[in-house]
């Protein structure tokens, strides 16, 4: 490839990665180092006042009346606060009284503002603005507190004003920081402030009377929920999670410092351009190296020096560029090399097993492989000049029995030559051994080489396969104690199996071999075993219990998965139905292939399965990976919105593993959420997996979806999942995969022993 195309190769990628944010999340790990480099306090003029656990324990649980908020007003004046700003919402009136209480000391406190912003209507999905009531603008000022995030709902940047049909609002950030600019433009958080050391103070604090003399006086107040219970929550890189208020404090602070500007990924695009066209196109050596460390110089020093002075800029689409200019073009020149030296052992100067390769022998002929076992604990003790005179001994003990052919040498005491199958025999390759027997001399130290030999007389495969079949086989001569082996062709087999596994799957369907396990799921409110998870397994006669990553994985690769999923459907389908029958009410659930939902006739098969059995299709769920969810397209979705007006339930499976965001999780229609057992396994000893867990489970109840735990295996998180309110349970310690009788058998007994 000629450095011209290369190039635009390059850019081409670069632009994509640019456009599409591909390389965001790198963006914001590289920007969270430069962060860390730059952290400073803020200015200890803002302080919060923190809705909190303690503040719920000491006032009464939230929401607080309206006279809660004017007394907090009133004694936050009385501390002398310079000014008020509650990032709580008063949109909807309450009691008449309480309302104008809290008005009326709105408006003897002076200069308080009051937090507007939009939120999405869920019947119609339309925004609707959530202002403060009329009653309270007429006595407070009101600021916006509405904000655009990107995934895992993190914040890059804040507006200085937003519209509200006919109004602009100046944002909190702006306002706090008495800085005003124009509706739409948007400036960037500077999250080297350290969020941690923002002045805070407890609001149960400030209504008890608590509060410490002239811990607020003349500073500007932010009224805000500082509790996860609460929400309203926000990913700052290098921090974590924090609640709303602080992003704001954190907008207004870095409005403090200056007028900050977000340059964008394409002005360094272009720099990283012109950089890597003088380093392609420049002959000189010096102005390609000068070029490259500027270029490294404008991605790794260049972001602290203008990010200290308020301009920022991304960096890896102009990183991208410059790796794959710089990778390629030393790809180029080691493949140039390459081939003077590929095909030659850059130690002996002999024939490497490339050369071997290239060549080929004669169909009748044999390939014999030598193997000096103890090579790399020679050569690591021998001078690095003496591993030439090692190969020298090597090769002319085996140029005896090789007969005048030539010998290749590969790395790691690997030789190898072609040979007839007369002077291949058992009585040369002894003698052969025998010769290995003496020490060789090198330096004057006597050496002993312990070599093994391997030989394979098919000449029908491929020569690469044959040389790697002389190699197992001289292995196999130093596992059983021989001094040479010849490869036994019965070591095709397993290989042949793993090839015609596909072809074997359709038949074992019918024979019985696979069949259905279920693993049963606990209904955490009830105790009772309410349903079950159905799982393929493979039992052949010979190989035994085959694993479902291995045949499932191939099916769905090789566009077979569609007869093995109608195999599970119909069994776990009419399963639920048998034990509807028995008066047992019984839920199943089925993973789906991604594949089979971009393709047309999956709501048919499981509409005509339902009638055939006569299960209700609320009884069944189907469950989609989050991965595969995430990258689902259209005709996927529609797929799943057919499913779902059928009255089935669609679950995502392994939540948590794809980093998926709020959109992704609004966009997939389903009524159910299985959180992966990598963050079920140790909520009782992480706290970050609980938190997780824990908002999970609240996000999921609060958009009406069911939450399923797998992985539970301990009594401990059975009894966290039941705290934190999780609806079904799945695991170990509830059941392994069974067959259906043993499930029929676990289901009647429990029915038993409930009557009992």
């Amino acid at each position: 490839m000629g450095w011209r195309k290369m190039l635009a190769c390059a850019v081409a990628v670069s632009l994509l990665v640019g456009v599409l944010e591909i390389g965001q999340p790198i963006e914001d790990y590289y920007r969270m180092a430069r962060n860390a480099v730059r952290q400073h306090p803020p200015s200890g003029d803002i302080v919060v006042v923190g809705i909190d656990d303690h503040s719920l324990e000491q006032v009464g649980s939230w929401p607080w009346p309206r006279t809660r908020h004017a007394e907090l007003a009133t004694r936050l004046k009385e501390a002398g606060a310079r000014r008020i700003f509650f990032d709580v919402f008063f949109n909807a009136p309450s009691t008449p009284a309480s309302d104008r209480a809290f008005a009326k000391a709105i408006g003897r406190a002076g200069n308080v503002s009051l937090a507007a912003m939009y939120s999405r209507d869920r019947s119609t999905s339309a925004l609707r603005a959530k202002l403060p009531l009329m009653e309270f603008q007429r006595v407070s000022k009101t600021v916006s507190v509405a904000i655009s995030y990107t995934g895992m709902l993190s914040i890059r940047e804040m507006p200085y004003r937003t519209r509200y049909g006919a109004i602009t609002i100046p944002s909190m950030a702006a306002a706090l920081a008495e800085v005003d600019g124009p509706v739409g433009e948007s400036f960037p958080l500077d999250y080297a402030v350290d969020t941690r050391r923002i002045p805070t103070i407890s609001a149960g604090d400030v209504l008890t009377g608590r509060l410490k003399p002239g811990a607020i006086a003349g500073k500007d107040v932010v009224v805000a929920a500082t509790t996860v219970e609460m929400g309203d929550l926000y990913y700052v890189p290098g921090v974590g999670q924090v609640n709303g208020g602080y992003l704001n404090v954190v907008g207004a602070e870095t409005l403090k410092e200056g007028r900050p500007v977000a340059i964008g990924w394409f002005l360094p695009l272009v720099v990283a351009f012109l950089l890597a066209l003088a380093y392609l196109a420049i002959a000189r050596r010096w102005v390609g190296r000068l070029a490259i460390a500027l270029a490294l110089a404008s991605v790794t020093v260049l972001p602290l020096v203008t990010e200290a002075r308020l301009v920022f800029f991304d960096v890896i689409p102009a990183v991208l560029l410059i790796g794959i200019v710089t990778i390629s073009r030393a790809w180029a020149n080691f493949r140039q090399s390459y081939k003077v030296r590929g095909n030659i052992n850059p130690v002996s100067g002999l024939p490497n097993l490339n050369a071997l390769r290239s060549e080929g022998p004669a169909d009748d002929a044999v390939l014999v492989a030598a193997r000096v076992r103890n090579y790399a604990e020679i050569t690591s003790a021998l001078p690095s000049e003496s591993e030439r005179a090692l190969v020298g001994q090597i090769v002319a003990r085996l140029a005896l029995g090789a007969r005048g052919a030539r010998i290749y040498q590969g790395d790691e005491g690997i030789f190898a030559w072609v040979s007839q199958a007369e002077i291949a025999g058992p009585d040369q390759l002894d003698a052969l051994h025998a010769l290995f027997r003496s020490p060789a001399l090198i330096d004057g130290r006597a050496v002993d080489l312990a070599v093994t030999f391997g030989i394979d007389g098919g000449g029908e495969r491929d020569l690469a396969n044959r040389i790697g079949a002389a190699l197992v086989a001289a292995d196999d001569a130093a596992t059983e104690g021989l001094r040479w082996k010849v490869y036994d062709p019965a070591k095709l087999a397993d290989a042949e199996w793993k090839l015609s596994l596909l072809g074997r799957l359709d038949a074992a369907i019918g024979s019985g071999e696979i069949w259905v396990a279920y693993q049963p799921q606990l209904e955490l409110a009830t105790g009772r075993i309410t349903g079950a998870e159905a799982l393929v397994r493979w039992s052949h006669p010979e190989k035994g219990e085959i694993s479902p990553q291995e045949f499932v994985l191939a099916a769905e690769q090789h566009d077979r998965i569609d007869k093995l999923t109608e195999f599970v459907l119909s069994d776990a389908i009419n399963a639920a139905a048998a034990f509807e029958a028995r008066g047992i009410a019984f839920d199943v659930a089925v993973n789906i292939s991604a594949r089979l939902l971009e393709r047309p006739g999956l709501v048919d098969v499981v509409r005509w399965l339902l009638l055939d059995s006569r299960l209700e299709p609320g009884r069944l769920t189907l469950e989609v990976t989050e991965s595969a969810a995430m990258t689902s397209g259209r005709t996927s979705i529609r797929t799943l919105e057919e499913l779902g007006s059928l009255g089935i339930n669609v679950s995502i499976d392994d939540y948590g593993t794809g980093f998926s965001t709020l959109e992704y999780f609004k966009r997939i229609p389903a009524t159910e959420v299985k959180i992966d057992r990598s963050f079920v396994a140790s909520i009782d000893r992480n706290a970050s997996d609980r938190v997780m867990v824990r908002s999970t489970i609240e996000l999921a109840h609060s958009m009406g979806r069911t939450v399923v735990a797998e992985g539970v295996e301990r009594p401990e998180i059975l009894a966290e999942l039941t705290k934190l309110g999780c609806d079904r349970a799945q695991g170990y310690l509830i059941g392994r995969p069974m067959k259906l009788i043993g499930l029929t058998k676990l289901l009647l007994e429990r029915a038993k022993s409930d009557a009992a």
